[in-house]
């Protein structure tokens, strides 16, 4: 009877926290979905009657930004869902392209070499861009944190999905980090990203001074009931 009523009992806190996931879901599709549409929407307009050419462009910036992030959101919030996950029926595709990640860390002084191994693979849409992100977030840390390091960045495509990993050099003495707004969550929401899609991140100071960033993330996801 004391097991059964124990069993009950988590039964009953599992329901309790599936319930809360689906309401802040819900929650978080109509308050941020609705703006981001609104802004979407603002912006293809501004860019469809400005005169100005730097105006337009802009305007058309902030429209893809905006895409962009309804995208995401998408994904997020049909992971939280866990019911029907967003990327089960959709088509896979080829990993984000990183070069312009790549290219915006040299213009601001931080080499990073790249290395690509193994055969590359198409996955879930939900994948690619947590992939992109996973890059920004770290490239985005060692401007921070490590001016003047070197950064090698690490590709490796596996039978069962992608492998990323971030390892930068200590910084140099005397150079200066870029001033860019940050609340010091990055890492901690990168974590949480990445284990809605069910892969795994090891983030830790390296014994010369730097920092490593290794990711692991599947090529299918929505497939494990959410912890």
């Amino acid at each position: 009877r004391r097991l059964g009523a124990e069993r009950e009992r988590l039964r009953r806190a599992d329901r309790a926290r599936r319930e809360e996931r689906l309401r802040l879901a819900a929650e978080v599709h109509d308050v941020v979905g609705h703006r981001l549409s609104v802004m979407v929407l603002q912006a293809g307009a501004l860019q469809l009657t400005a005169a100005d050419e730097a105006v337009r462009r802009a305007a058309e910036e902030l429209r893809a930004t905006g895409c962009g992030a309804l995208d995401e959101l998408r994904d997020l919030v049909g992971l939280l869902n866990a019911a029907e996950p967003t990327d089960r029926a959709a088509p896979l595709e080829a990993l984000p392209d990183l070069s312009g990640l790549v290219r915006a860390s040299e213009s601001v002084g931080v080499a990073v070499e790249v290395v690509e191994e193994g055969e590359p693979r198409a996955v879930p849409p939900v994948v690619g861009r947590t992939a992109y992100r996973v890059v920004q977030e770290a490239l985005t840390n060692v401007h921070r944190h490590a001016p003047g390091a070197r950064v090698r960045l690490l590709v490796r495509h596996l039978p069962d999905g992608v492998r990323l990993s971030v390892r930068n050099t200590a910084p140099v003495a005397g150079a200066t980090g870029l001033a860019t707004p940050g609340g010091g969550t990055g890492l901690l929401g990168l974590h949480r990203r990445i284990e809605l899609v069910e892969g795994t991140c090891l983030a830790q100071p390296c014994a010369d001074g730097g920092f490593l960033v290794d990711v692991r993330l599947p090529a299918a996801v929505g497939l494990a009931e959410p912890r």
